[in-house]
């Protein structure tokens, strides 16, 4: 055969292989309202930065290559914003981009590849499970996941080597449902859904249905389970916070966060971060306002915003340093801290702990939510798993007391006992074992109102930070309006130290979804 005939032959593969599912397809994915896989590609990555992987893999299935190019899962590299990155796509329009042999072989062999390469990994989400019948009956379902006996074990073995994000851009079911419990981010576009199992195969299962949307839909994920990060109103909307989110991670563990120029004005409104802090200690505010006063032109990522809200974890610069932020709310439950809070605050460790991001805690909470419901969630549980992590976590902590901090959540916000580096005080603070309405009701609960009032008083004036300072527990009371100034300074010491903010990463296999 000449060599015309065999590129010529080469040349037909891979148009067929860009045509995806072909034209009706194409269609019924542009009529849904969505891009096809490799409109999605072409959309988040630099122009002509992808290398493809596997482009002419097909199933194994008798009969059924010319119906499955690229068995229905593109992958390889590329770049965002000039940055390398790996990523797959599912290709919805190739059998429902379920999953088969190949499929999952070129997905497992991937990731491998890219975990050795220690590069930023992105998924692009939506598939409909398994594939039928290529994964029933004992050979198939056997070889599946690779054919030997501890194939899937780099898959479950998972360390936050590099940074791994899960964009759920439709329908989700099965495998990419299980990346996304992996991701360290996980971003949910508005009418996608994303659940272990199809509408289908649950009413047949289990005799009940339930739409996608009822079942995984984003209100789910973003409100009761957590899993969702962030949600993004179309698919433009997701690839833009792909990028953002990227911009505050490091290319892999053995590297710092990127350091960015500080955009001009940051902190002018340090002068006036009291005007935010009510001078009634039993009112409520929005902590997003004090901390917008420190960062970086005020700008915030916020992870988890509508799940736990009593309680911020947040990605922001200061001076041009990436830092997490993990702060009570006192608009919220009064800062006191449910289980969801607990959920969210431990997996916004695992994600700072395994990047070498610096971890700022702000402290204004009367306690944990205690009760009835709280102990069917097991919130005693809850309380322990998050001071295991944080007692594991190895970046710098530096805790700041606002206001409120009593008690064991005092403890969880890496306050007296909890190993912060850096541990100051507002002149606002104050420090307990209780919250002293709360203490007061307790000791002087048969005294008259006034009375009781009189000792609640003295509670509040023994809970001064002052005392603490004396006694070195905490290492400074700052004036508030200096807090951006006393941060930039901690942070220096941070990137002058010997381990430049590189932590042991000890969190880098702790679970971080509950």
């Amino acid at each position: 055969m000449a060599f015309e005939e065999l590129l010529d032959q080469l040349a037909q593969k891979k148009a067929k292989a860009l045509e995806m599912g072909g034209p009706e397809k194409v269609a019924k994915q542009h009529a849904a309202g969505k891009l096809t896989a490799r409109e999605r590609l072409q959309r988040l990555l630099d122009p002509d930065s992808f290398l493809e992987f596997g482009q002419l893999a097909t199933s194994d299935m008798p009969g059924m290559q010319e119906r499955t190019p690229a068995d229905g899962l593109i992958c390889g590299y590329g770049r965002i914003d000039g940055r390398r990155v790996g990523v797959i796509a599912n290709d919805f329009t190739v059998l429902a981009s379920t999953n088969a042999r190949i499929n999952l072989k070129k997905m497992l062999q991937f990731k491998t590849r890219v975990k050795a390469d220690q590069v930023p990994f992105i998924w692009l989400g939506e598939a409909g499970g398994a594939r039928m019948p290529d994964c029933q009956g004992a050979r198939n379902v056997c070889t599946l996941g690779g054919g030997g006996t501890h194939t899937l074990y780099p898959e479950y073995t998972h360390f936050r080597e590099m940074p791994f994000i899960m964009a759920a851009m439709g329908e989700c079911y099965g495998v990419p449902d299980f990346e996304a419990m992996l991701a360290d981010c996980v971003i949910q576009v508005k009418g996608s859904a994303l659940s272990v199992s199809g509408p289908r195969a649950l009413s047949r299962a289990i005799g009940q249905s339930f739409t996608g949307e009822e079942m995984g839909g984003w209100r789910i994920h973003d409100e009761i389970t957590g899993i969702a990060d962030r949600v993004a109103e179309d698919e433009e909307d997701c690839f833009a916070q792909i990028r953002t989110f990227l911009g505050y991670m490091p290319q892999n563990h053995h590297q710092r966060p990127p350091r960015r120029p500080v955009p001009e004005g940051s902190g002018k409104n340090m002068a006036r971060i009291l005007d935010f802090l009510p001078e009634r200690r039993n009112r409520s505010y929005d902590m997003h306002r004090i901390i917008a006063c420190m960062v970086d032109g005020g700008e915030i990522f916020e992870l988890k915003p509508n799940f736990g809200k009593m309680l911020i974890t947040c990605l922001a610069r200061i001076d041009g340093e990436v830092v997490g932020f993990v702060a009570n709310n006192p608009i919220h439950n009064v800062g006191a801290m449910d289980t969801d809070g607990l959920e969210k605050h431990t997996s916004f460790l695992c994600l700072c702990d395994s990047f070498n991001i610096p971890i700022i805690f702000l402290h204004d909470t009367p306690g944990h939510m205690v009760g009835l419901e709280a102990e069917k969630k097991r919130v005693g549980a809850k309380v322990v798993n998050n001071l295991q992590a944080l007692c594991q976590v190895t970046v710098p902590k530096i805790a700041i007391v606002i206001r409120k901090s009593y008690g064991q959540a005092a403890v969880n916000m890496c306050g007296p006992g909890a190993g912060p580096d850096y541990f100051v005080a507002w002149p606002t603070a104050e420090l307990g074992f209780m919250e002293p309405t709360i203490a007061a009701d307790v000791v002087f609960g048969n005294l008259s109102e006034k009375e009781r009032q009189d000792m609640m008083a003295l509670m509040v004036a023994d809970s001064s930070p002052y005392p603490a300072a004396e006694g070195y527990f905490i290492q400074d009371i700052i004036d508030p309006r200096e807090t951006r100034d006393y941060l930039i300074r901690v942070l220096s010491i941070i990137r002058d130290s010997r381990s430049g903010g590189i932590g042991e990463h000890r969190l880098a296999n702790w679970p971080t979804k509950f």
